[in-house]
């Protein structure tokens, strides 16, 4: 047990990793991830193969922190899905070394987030402002008011907002649940009139039935949303990840109010 986790623990916290991925591989880009993760990288073009393979390998840099183990003995899987009991698409989790830490990753252009957490479960979604037909995409996926209320917003930038935080929102209670998006969104009502954070009800077979979600402040033109079981509500600390920092353990907070 390291003192990184046990301040995650003693405080309740949830830390919120933020880094950007280059576009290039680096010649050891593959070097911490797991066979179907390097296989993934050859698969991929560039600059996604890039992004992938740094997101994933500062998974491991960063959970070793709190482990205490090096990164290349860090080990990833996945548990069942709540849903079907499939044992590949569930929530991720540390299979070893043992222990009640949790994490999500996600990840949208060079950017991703990393929330960690001990004992809860925990999601997180960033997306870029990206090009999309905003009221034809909410039909499909927002309930009535959520609908209602991007409507309402002017066009351009503020409906965009408007659809990206209740997108955003919603996956990050799904990802925390461990469903995907294979769950019927509509039916997740993020309360997106309210600044949050915001108390929001969708239950699957195991897990919470009520779950946190609070907007994420990151960079111009990328949104984010955290979600966490209800009773979790400990402070949410932004800290800064770039691999040199992380070698070396040393990094900036930021306590997100």
């Amino acid at each position: 047990m390291t003192a990184a986790y046990e301040q995650l623990r003693d405080h309740d916290a949830v830390h919120i990793w933020r880094g950007r991925a280059p576009d290039t591989l680096a010649p050891d880009a593959t070097d911490l991830l797991s066979d179907d993760e390097a296989a993934m990288v050859r698969r991929l073009p560039e600059p996604a193969a890039a992004r992938y393979a740094a997101a994933h390998a500062a998974v491991r840099r960063v959970l070793s922190g709190y482990l205490g183990v090096p990164p290349r003995e860090v080990v990833l899987g996945r548990r069942p899905c709540p849903r079907c009991a499939h044992p590949e698409h569930g929530r991720p989790r540390i299979d070893w070394p043992p222990t009640d830490l949790d994490f999500n990753l996600s990840r949208s252009g060079p950017h991703w987030l990393l929330a960690v957490v001990v004992g809860h479960q925990v999601g997180v979604d960033l997306e870029d402002d990206r090009s999309l037909d905003v009221e034809g995409a909410s039909r499909f996926v927002m309930s009535a008011s959520e609908l209602t209320h991007i409507l309402s917003a002017p066009g351009g930038p503020a409906r965009t907002h408007a659809f990206f935080r209740c997108w955003t929102r919603k996956e990050a209670v799904v990802k925390a649940i461990g469903v995907g998006i294979v769950t019927d969104l509509s039916a997740v009502d993020v309360q997106p009139a309210t600044d949050g954070p915001v108390l929001v009800a969708h239950a699957e077979p195991t897990g919470p039935d009520t779950w946190v979600v609070q907007d994420l402040p990151v960079t111009d033109g990328v949104f984010a949303a955290l979600a966490r079981e209800a009773g979790a509500t400990g402070p949410v600390v932004f800290r800064r990840y770039d691999q040199e920092l992380a070698e070396e353990t040393r990094t900036r907070e930021v306590l997100v109010p």
